[in-house]
Formats: structure tokens, sequence, C-alpha cells
């Protein structure tokens, strides 16, 4: 029965992900995907899904790989001029996580693996297979579930009215 859930969420993750082409957000259908299948297995409508031995580990190669090939020899001409502001911004981003981390854990009383992996800069792909292996996957894909698609939402619109007024040029 497992393989037959399994076939309905990829079925809905396709679904979403195809409709959320539409919307020109970026990352449209992963965002589409993660919602289409979240809002069923929510739903508890079906139970869920188990993915077949050896199927997370060919996701992740395949997430590396699409990952690894946005890389090129142009991506190495830019970091000559770009490798300082990425120290900074890596440094500072993975400094304000583990902050984030430690006092949200303190203050709402979570589980701190859970608050430090979900405030961490990663991708909700990546950071989601790190928290797997420390038994709190779900919990980090969701809050990097909320992160992401907020992320998506608001920032082009910021985008877009700091361009507006002027502010910065596209």
């Amino acid at each position: 029965m497992s393989n037959i859930n399994l076939i309905y969420y990829l079925m809905v993750g396709a679904i979403f992900g195809i409709l959320a082409l539409k919307t020109g957000i970026p990352a449209a259908p992963l965002a589409g995907a993660l919602i289409g299948s979240s809002i069923l297995s929510v739903s508890g409508k079906i139970e869920v899904a188990q993915w077949p031995v050896g199927t997370r580990t060919i996701l992740e190669i395949a997430i590396g790989t699409v990952i690894g090939t946005s890389l090129t020899k142009d991506s190495l001409v830019e970091l000559q001029t770009l490798w300082k502001p990425a120290i900074l911004i890596t440094f500072t981003l993975v400094l304000t996580g583990l902050v984030i981390g430690l006092w949200t854990s303190r203050l709402l009383k979570v589980d701190i693996i859970t608050t430090i992996l979900g405030a961490a800069p990663g991708g909700i792909s990546g950071m989601s297979l790190v928290g797997s292996e420390y038994g709190v996957g779900p919990a980090v894909a969701t809050l990097h579930a909320v992160r992401l698609i907020t992320v998506l939402l608001i920032l082009p619109l910021v985008v877009k009215i700091l361009n507006l007024i002027g502010i910065i040029k596209s």
C-alpha cells in the first residue's frame, strides 16, 4: 500500500510544482511540490509515503548534481571579485543562525538541534537531510519550508518595490 501512497505524493507534488510555474516566483516547482505534498500529508487522508531503500541516496546525489552543475567557469571568475562578500555573508549567516537557533531553543523550549538546523542558512533539501541524520528531519523541513515560502513570496516583491522607488536598478 505504501507504493501507491508514494505515487499519490509524487503526482500531487508534480501537479502543484507545474501549477506553481505559472506564478513566476523563484524556485516555483520546488515550492509548489513542497506545498502540494505537504497539504496531502497534513490532510491525513493518505498515510505518509515510505520511500524505497536507497531512494534517499539517489535523491541526495540528484540534488547535489543539480546544485553542482550551476557552478561553472564563470562562477570561478566571479569568485575572484566576490570572495570577500562570500566569506563575510557566509560567516555572518552561520553565526546568526547559531545565535537564533540557540536563542529560539531556550526561549521557546524547542529541541536545540531542531532550532540550530532550522535557523541554518542552508536550503530546505540539504538541511532536511542533515536533520534526518539527527532524527529531526521533518521538524527542520517544516522550519525551512516556512522560511523558503515566505522568502520566495516576499523578497521578489521587495525587490520590485525598491526598483520602483529607485533604490536599486535591475
